[in-house]
């Protein structure tokens, strides 16, 4: 399956691991980010999602669509959205008047949710208190499609994340709810991997292979 990369997938993304359900998730998040952070043929892994994203965003209605600043070896999703964005430019100068934006999230400090702010290739930007790169100054937007990370993803649209809950508990406030979809390699899908009751499932979840959830 990523037989480019020369190295074999790790053994905990498909074994039991021994110990608590924390205690397996945090095995996984170190064995697939060292992993992800190795990876001999990302360029090809990158391309492929890319496409995956160009082709399924098709047919979607959103206007505004929230992603993220890849960190940690995680896959990039900016240059596939600011594709999206300059379509929807063109379909502007057509007359359809369907103007697009991208939203990075900012994290807040008070009660550690994500606020998503307007970001544009060349858009002023500072680190935030978790050192990642986050937009400067620009407007906050309010995303009907969101793209998440995944350091790893199960049956049922499951995501594993860093444990910090960001994600989760922001989604649990917005209203109406975005629809929420996974980004990840095909090696990080953990088939052992149960939602714990916090857990909120992701709508959709893609890879370099295709659409991994819901499964046709």
């Amino acid at each position: 399956m990523d037989s480019n990369d020369g190295q074999s997938s790790p053994p905990p993304a498909n074994k039991t691991a021994g110990g608590t359900p924390g205690e397996q998730k945090a095995q996984w998040r170190k064995s697939l980010v060292d992993k992800r952070q190795r990876l001999g043929d990302r360029l090809w892994r990158n391309d492929q999602l890319q496409r995956v994203m160009r082709v399924w965003l098709v047919n979607r209605p959103d206007t505004v669509i929230g992603a993220y600043w890849p960190i940690k070896g995680e896959f990039d999703p900016l240059p596939a959205l600011f594709r999206w964005q300059e379509a929807g430019l063109e379909e502007d100068a057509q007359g359809q008047q369907r103007h697009r934006r991208i939203g990075l999230p900012v994290v807040n400090k008070i009660d550690k949710t994500l606020t998503f702010y307007t970001w544009y290739p060349g858009c002023p930007m500072e680190e935030d208190a978790y050192g990642i790169p986050k937009p400067k100054d620009t407007e906050i937007v309010q995303p009907t499609l969101i793209f998440v990370p995944c350091v790893g993803y199960g049956p049922g649209g499951y995501r594993l994340g860093y444990g910090g809950g960001f994600y989760d508990r922001t989604l649990a406030t917005l209203q109406p709810k975005p629809f929420t979809v996974g980004l990840g390699y095909d090696f990080a899908f953990l088939p052992m991997l149960r939602p714990e009751p916090h857990d909120v499932p992701l709508d959709a979840v893609l890879c370099d292979k295709g659409v991994a959830w819901p499964v046709a």
